[in-house]
C-alpha cells in the first residue's frame, strides 16, 4: 500500500512502540517515523523528554521496521505530512495530538491520506507515562 506515517514522542522506546511500528509496517511498504521535538514535546506532555530529541531520534532509526525517521518540523507540522505525501497515516490508540482536526487539515491541503488507529499492546504495562511515573 505505500508509504506508512507515523510520529510520536517516542521517549523510553518500549515493547508497546515496537509493537506499534511493526503493526504500522504491516500496512505498507515504507514506514516513516516522524519524531517529536522536544519543544513540541514538552508543550503536549507538560514536561520535558527524558531523551532529547537527537537521542529519540537514533534510537528510533534502530528500529528494524522503519525504513526512514525525521524529526518534526519547528513550526508548520503539517508540512512533513505534505512533503512525505504517505498513503497511510497510522495513529497510535492512545494519540490525540495533533488529531483532531487532522483529516480536516489534510483536506484543505488536498491531501488524500488514508487514516487508521491501530491498537495497543498491553497498555496498562507498556505505555511510556507508565513507565516513567516515579523515575524522574
Amino acid at each position: 500500500m505505500g508509504k506508512v506515517l507515523v510520529f510520536g514522542s517516542f521517549d523510553l522506546i518500549h515493547l508497546g512502540h515496537r509493537y506499534f511500528f511493526k503493526e504500522a509496517k504491516k500496512i505498507g511498504d515504507t514506514l516513516i517515523v516522524v519524531v517529536g521535538r522536544d519543544s513540541t514535546v514538552e508543550r503536549v506532555k507538560g514536561e520535558k523528554p527524558w531523551y532529547n530529541e537527537n537521542e529519540r531520534l537514533e534510537d528510533v532509526k534502530k528500529i528494524k521496521e522503519v525504513d526512514r525517521a525525521f524529526l518534526g518540523s519547528k513550526g508548520d507540522k503539517f508540512k512533513i505530512v505534505e512533503d512525505i505525501k504517505p498513503d497511510v497515516i497510522a495513529l497510535g490508540y492512545d494519540q490525540d495530538s495533533f488529531t483532531d482536526n487532522l483529516e480536516e487539515e489534510l483536506k484543505k491541503r488536498g491531501l488524500r491520506i488514508k487514516i487508521v488507529r491501530l491498537e495497543g499492546y498491553m497498555t496498562d504495562k507498556y505505555k511510556s507515562s507508565l513507565l516513567k511515573k516515579g523515575d524522574r
